[in-house]
């Protein structure tokens, strides 16, 4: 990993369980295409588990290996029903929107890399007024390999016009903390997910917060 240098040019978000919940909307669609696929239901709680995967992982980790043949079918009934329901059923966390207003009053760019489509995201930012407050957004339909493979990261990085070094990289997961190491991008984790504090225990991470609003009270960002 490499070692922040300051001052500091960009924060990249992951989205889902770091700047918002949208794991209501991610039951309903998965339960959806399950059951159009003719599959048990899943568990509330298990499908929360897999926020943050890929739809053909999740699909596995849910309902086995033996499914994986379905996992187009899967992705197009997930995606049908979240065209219809997505954007409702997400909600920014409280304090987002002070943060990033904070965090653009120090000079700092910012930036998303999910693995959420970019219109979802884009259509969240637009009715909550944030459109204007990332200048990045890289979603599943812009890279062709995805977290934890480092492209979308990195492709953030270049588009930010800054270096890895002046970079962090923050996320609620461990496949977060992996695309960052990746990318040889300092990661910070905040707690607001699912992923207990012990799961980043194997990565190196520049701090663990209890979520994003943290981020304001680190040394390394003040002017």
């Amino acid at each position: 990993m490499s070692q922040v240098k300051l001052p500091i040019q960009a924060i990249i978000f992951d989205f889902d369980y770091t700047l918002a919940d949208s794991s209501e909307g991610v039951i309903e669609c998965i339960n959806f295409a399950l059951d159009r696929l003719g599959l048990p239901l899943a568990a509330d709680a298990e499908i929360r588990k897999t926020i943050g995967l890929s739809l053909p992982d999740a699909l596995v980790m849910l309902v086995g290996r033996e499914y994986a043949q379905d996992t187009d079918e899967f992705t197009r009934l997930f995606v049908e029903r979240a065209d219809e329901v997505m954007t409702d059923m997400t909600e920014l966390f409280d304090i987002v929107p002070e943060t990033v207003a904070a965090l653009r009053n120090f000079g700092i760019q910012l930036g998303i890399v999910t693995l959420k489509y970019r219109y979802r995201i884009e259509s969240v930012l637009k009715r909550d007024h944030l459109s204007d407050v990332f200048e990045v957004i890289i979603g599943f339909e812009d890279v062709s390999e995805h977290k934890p493979n480092p492209s979308g990261l990195l492709a953030a990085v270049e588009k930010l016009e800054c270096v890895r070094q002046n970079c962090f990289y923050v996320g609620d997961s461990v496949t977060d903390a992996k695309t960052a190491q990746r990318a040889n991008v300092d990661f910070i984790a905040v707690l607001s997910g699912v992923t207990p504090r012990a799961a980043f225990e194997d990565y190196d991470v520049y701090a663990v917060l209890e979520d994003v609003s943290g981020l304001l009270n680190l040394e390394s960002l003040k002017r």
